[in-house]
């Protein structure tokens, strides 16, 4: 695996910023059938999406259901850029009339992504994932991690942080993903209830 740090400045829109648009050629063919749920401005991706109309990309709809259209192992490429936090998502949903709720602003709202992109992409194809954090799709998916980059923007901005993988084999299904997801959170459930109970005693 191969690690980079370097610094840019900030832009908005992620793609444009240099080292980032070195990274993604590195790894991009145009011909691979390539999607980006969260396109934004960019339309390097064969088929795109995003929530916001105004946009103008392919489809104008929820990530989730964006996902849910392609076939088992149809994907090479996948663009993964959401809102990094979970106020960037309260904001976004709001930004186009459309109601928040518990669901869009707990941590399982990326999970429900990974999930789909994990069985949408096929084996050798691509994820690159945007974010303040490196945890991407994870090995535990079937996805080797082949390179990180890491770009610092100075002052009080977060590092913009891009993982590059590689899918390898198929180790889960969708249901088995969806069953480890419920048992992660009755885990930490029962996690909390210990600390609540530690603490008031």
């Amino acid at each position: 695996m191969e690690i980079n740090r370097t610094w840019e400045m900030p832009n908005s829109n992620t793609f444009d910023i240099k080292c980032i648009g070195r990274l993604i050629h590195k790894y991009f063919k145009p011909e691979f059938k390539s999607i980006d749920p969260f396109a934004n401005k960019s339309r390097l991706a064969k088929i795109t999406n995003d929530l916001n109309p105004e946009m103008k990309c392919n489809y104008s709809m929820d990530a989730v259901k964006f996902l849910k259209q392609f076939k088992d192992q149809s994907v090479e490429f996948v663009f993964y850029d959401p809102p990094y936090s979970l106020r960037q998502v309260s904001e976004c949903y709001k930004s186009v009339g459309i109601e928040v709720t518990t669901e869009t602003t707990q941590s399982s709202w990326r999970t429900k992504h990974i999930n789909e992109i994990s069985r949408i992409v096929s084996p050798g194809g691509i994820v690159m994932c945007f974010g303040w954090n490196s945890s991407g799709i994870g090995k535990k998916r079937g996805f080797e991690l082949i390179e990180i980059l890491l770009v610092a923007h100075g002052g009080s901005h977060n590092d913009t942080i891009v993982t590059v993988e590689r899918k390898i084999n198929n180790l889960f299904s969708i249901h088995e993903l969806n069953r480890n997801e419920k048992d992660d959170n009755s885990i930490n459930n029962n996690n909390d209830l210990y600390k609540s109970r530690s603490t008031s005693e």
